[in-house]
């Protein structure tokens, strides 16, 4: 099942009346961490693609950024830049994406209300302007998943802060780290649990059929995707062919101290 965890659980539910396997992908806020090592332009560019593709409507979009305090601005600028080169005038892109219906564009802009707007916000009656929001921990679009064209942005002075926040969460389906510096993104990468994710780039990673894609936790269970769906899906049935050849007395009752011996030097 793909869906949300509420839909999810239901899912759990039913099938565990009749011990049915299930491999849940639930989504979710997936972060996008920029690190004050990473390539800023190059950051946004892909940030852009992964977040706005489809208007952010994909369960792997980055759902909000977490940056340095020190490149926080760099990025804002280069994230305006990129938007504006790869999609402009969203009224007059007829390739741009519409929301799905009318529900999730309202519940959109009820998101936007009361929020410091760096780019974007504007709506029509089916599209949403590219959005990009200066938030904070404690604003209701870090409450749920987006699932649509907003994009929070956070900053963090320590690493720790953006990590402490990250795990006291539910387990996000993907992360995303920008960072050229590799004790950097080790450390993001054993510190938070998380479904799958890219470094230095978003989304690619669903595309690979190498890779098992899954969640964990509030995020699903299981895991699909080339070969590791097959065997998702598929029971490893276990035969031993014994041969007749050959029996050994020892494995049989009685159990004598000799058997005792021999069956501790075979053990050891």
């Amino acid at each position: 099942f793909t869906g949300g965890t509420r839909i999810g659980k239901l899912i759990y539910e039913a099938a565990s009346r009749y011990l049915t396997p299930v491999t849940l992908e639930l989504g979710g806020k997936s972060p996008t961490i920029v690190d004050e090592t990473a390539k800023i332009d190059l950051a946004a560019k892909r940030i852009v693609f992964g977040k706005f593709l489809n208007c952010g409507q994909t369960c792997v979009a980055p759902d909000y950024i977490f940056v340095d305090e020190s490149i926080k601005n760099a990025l804002i600028e280069a994230l305006k830049q990129e938007i504006k080169k790869r999609l402009g005038d969203y009224k007059s892109n007829k390739d741009y994406p519409k929301i799905i219906n009318q529900n999730h564009l309202m519940r959109l802009k009820g998101l936007l209300e009361g929020e410091k707007i760096l780019y974007g916000g504007s709506i029509t009656d089916e599209k949403m302007d590219l959005t990009l929001v200066e938030a904070d921990v404690d604003s209701k679009l870090m409450e749920e998943e987006i699932f649509g064209p907003i994009l929070p942005i956070l900053s963090y002075k320590k690493r720790e802060e953006a990590i402490d926040y990250v795990k006291q969460k539910d387990k996000p389906l993907a992360l995303y780290i920008f960072s050229t510096h590799r004790k950097n993104i080790n450390e993001w990468i054993q510190s938070i649990s998380y479904g799958g994710g890219c470094i230095n780039d978003t989304i690619v990673h669903l595309a690979t059929t190498s890779l098992p894609f899954g969640g964990v936790g509030g995020s699903g269970m299981g895991h699909y995707h080339g070969k590791f769906g097959f065997d998702s899906m598929s029971h490893d049935k276990s035969i031993l062919f014994k041969s007749n050849t050959m029996d050994l007395e020892i494995r049989y009752q009685p159990y004598t101290k000799r058997k005792h011996h021999w069956i501790r030097k075979l053990l050891k």
